[in-house]
Parts: C-alpha cells; sequence; structure tokens
C-alpha cells in the first residue's frame, strides 16, 4: 500500500514561498506610511473644516475675521495662540461645535493658521509621501507659495521637508 502525503520538504517549500510573498506584500502595503497616510488626511479634514469655519464666521459676522481686526495673525499654532486669538469667537458663533478643540485633539498642534483683515489661510506639514507630492503641498510655514517638489521643499522622504499644504 502506497502512502499518500506531502513530504517535509515539499511541506517547508510552500511554507518559504508563502512568507515570501508575506513579506513582499507587507513591504509593498508599507503600514507605517498608511498610518501617516491616515493621519495627514484627518489633519486636512480639520484644516478645511477650520477653514470653512472662519470663512463663514467673515460672511455672517459683517465682513469680518475672528481674530483683532486691525491685525494680521500668523503663522500661529492652533493648538495654542489660536484658541485665544479667535478660535472661541467662531465657536462663539456657531461656526464650530463647543467641544471642537477637544474632538480635534492632537491634531490641532499640526495646524497653522496665517490671517489678514480679509483672508485665511490653513495649512499643515503633511508627514507621509503621497501628501508630500500632493499638488497642493506648495506653501512654506508663512502660506507663501515656494513650488513643489523636493526641489524647493525637500526630499519628500525627509523630516526636512519644509512644504506645506494649505487651504486659501
Amino acid at each position: 500500500m502506497k502512502n499518500k502525503a506531502f513530504t517535509l520538504i515539499e511541506l517547508l517549500i510552500v511554507i518559504a514561498l508563502l512568507g515570501a510573498l508575506a513579506v513582499g506584500l507587507l513591504a509593498a502595503l508599507d503600514p507605517f506610511e498608511q498610518l501617516k497616510k491616515g493621519t495627514d488626511t484627518g489633519v486636512r479634514n480639520t484644516v478645511s473644516e477650520v477653514h470653512g469655519a472662519i470663512i463663514r464666521y467673515y460672511a455672517v459676522s459683517g465682513n469680518k475675521m475672528p481674530w483683532d481686526p486691525s491685525t494680521s495673525i500668523g503663522p500661529i499654532d492652533l493648538s495654542t495662540g489660536y484658541n485665544t486669538v479667535g478660535l472661541q469667537n467662531i465657536v462663539n458663533a456657531g461656526e464650530l461645535k463647543s467641544d471642537f478643540s477637544t474632538l480635534a485633539g492632537d491634531r490641532l498642534r499640526k495646524i497653522i493658521v496665517i490671517g489678514s483683515q480679509e483672508s485665511a489661510t490653513v495649512c499643515f506639514r503633511p508627514e507621509s509621501k503621497s501628501f508630500r507630492s500632493d499638488p497642493n503641498t506648495k506653501y512654506n510655514a508663512s502660506g507663501i507659495e515656494v513650488g513643489t517638489g523636493a526641489a524647493t521643499c525637500g526630499p519628500t522622504n525627509s523630516d526636512s521637508f519644509s512644504c506645506y499644504w494649505c487651504v486659501r
């Protein structure tokens, strides 16, 4: 009678092939890059929400920005200075929820606001490669357009990347 089973060598070859495929898949997906991309997406959404709230505030308050109308601001870190400068005014006007700062959490530390009497720019410095190569990532920390790509902002995979993604 002949025994029908896999040999140890055959099993080891199959396990080695599956392991090689798993390593290749993990390298292709780059889980850390995916985490950075998810974080950048959340920050981008918060940036858009804050910018929209500033514009709505401007429209309903008689063409006044939420900060002192005689000055310009920025760049101000949204997690510190801007809370006292204008974020509370926007919340009081009903353009942001009263617990916005709590809900946004750590994302506020990554956002800067630059504003004048008639305009507002809200920005963040992206961490993921895909956001760093986004066409809208072309501003410096003062909200001034400097160009795109590694030539003007630094290498896209480096901590020295200096361009910001902004909404104007």
